[in-house]
C-alpha cells in the first residue's frame, strides 16, 4: 500500500488527489500539508489538467488538524496562528484561486479544517454517509481556514452561527437541503459522479470558468456598480480567448464545441 500521505492520479485532462492518512481519519499532518501543496502546485502547471478532483482515503475524507502534532513537544506552547498562516491560509487562497474547477468528493467525516477546505472547493459531492462538522468550538477554538467566511455566504448567518457554536455534525443530506453543498449521493455513486463532473470540466471552456470563479469570488465584497466593471473586464478577457471563438464558430455550424483550454 502507497504511504505518500497525497496519492496523485492523473487522468485524461484532471488529476485527482487523495489524502491519505485513513489510520489518522486523514488528520492533517506537515508532511500531509506538504505534500498536498506540492500535488496543487503540479497540477496547476500541467497545462493539461483542467479540473482537480480531492477525496479522502478510508472513511473519512479529513479531520482537520492531527491534535497528536501538537503533544509531541507538551511542555512547549503552541502558537496556531503560525500553522494557518504557513499552511492553511495559503491552501485555501490556492484552491479558491486555480484557473479550473475544483470538485470535492466527501466520502466521510469532514470535520474542522476539513470542513473548510472542502467547503472552499467550486463544487462539493458527498456521499450520503457523510457529514459536516464544524468541531472548533469542543476544543475552545474559532472556526478557521475560511470557516467564518464561507458558513455565512453558503447558509446565512442564522445557521452559520448554530453550526460554529455548537459544533454539531450535519449529514450530507441536510447540507444539501441547506445549500452548504452541491449534491448528496449514493455512497457508491460518489467517486463516478465525481469523476463524471471532472470529465465534462476536461472538455469545458476552462479560461471562462477561471474567470467565472473569478467574478463570483469578488461578488462576495463588491457592491454592484463594481461588479458591473469588474463583469465588463472579465468579458473582454473571455472574449480574447480561442475557446469562445471555438464556442462562436460551433455555435453557428451547429456542430458540439472542441475546447482546448488555451488562453
Amino acid at each position: 500500500m502507497d504511504e505518500s500521505p497525497v496519492l496523485v492520479e492523473r487522468r485524461a485532462g484532471y488529476h485527482i488527489l487523495t489524502l491519505n492518512r485513513p489510520q489518522r481519519l486523514n488528520a492533517f499532518n506537515e508532511p500531509m500539508h506538504f505534500a498536498l501543496a506540492a500535488a496543487i502546485a503540479d497540477a496547476e502547471q500541467d497545462e493539461s489538467c483542467r479540473a482537480l478532483l480531492l477525496t479522502g482515503a478510508g472513511r473519512a475524507f479529513c479531520t482537520g488538524q492531527d491534535l497528536n502534532d501538537r503533544l509531541a513537544n507538551p511542555g512547549e506552547q503552541i502558537v496556531l496562528g503560525g500553522t494557518l498562516e504557513q499552511h492553511y491560509n495559503p491552501l485555501i487562497r490556492k484552491l479558491r484561486a486555480l484557473r479550473f474547477p475544483v470538485i470535492a468528493a466527501v466520502n466521510g467525516a469532514a470535520a474542522g479544517a476539513g470542513c473548510n477546505v472542502a467547503l472552499a472547493c467550486d463544487i462539493v459531492l458527498a456521499a450520503r454517509s457523510a457529514n459536516f462538522v464544524q468541531a472548533f468550538a469542543r476544543i475552545g477554538l474559532v472556526p478557521d481556514s475560511g470557516g467564518t467566511w464561507l458558513l455565512p455566504r453558503l447558509v446565512g448567518q442564522a445557521r452559520a452561527r448554530g453550526l460554529a457554536l455548537l459544533a454539531e455534525p450535519l449529514s450530507a443530506e441536510k447540507a444539501e437541503a441547506w445549500g452548504l453543498i452541491w449534491r448528496a449521493v449514493d455512497d457508491d455513486a460518489l467517486m463516478a459522479e465525481a469523476e463524471k463532473l471532472c470529465a465534462h470540466f476536461a472538455s469545458a471552456p476552462t479560461v471562462g470558468l477561471g474567470l467565472i470563479k473569478r467574478a463570483l469570488d469578488a461578488a462576495e465584497d463588491n457592491d454592484l456598480s463594481t461588479q458591473l466593471d469588474l463583469e465588463r473586464d472579465l468579458q473582454r478577457e473571455a472574449g480574447l480567448s480561442p475557446d469562445y471563438q471555438e464556442g462562436l464558430r460551433a455555435f453557428f455550424e451547429k456542430r458540439k464545441p472542441v475546447f482546448t483550454g488555451r488562453r
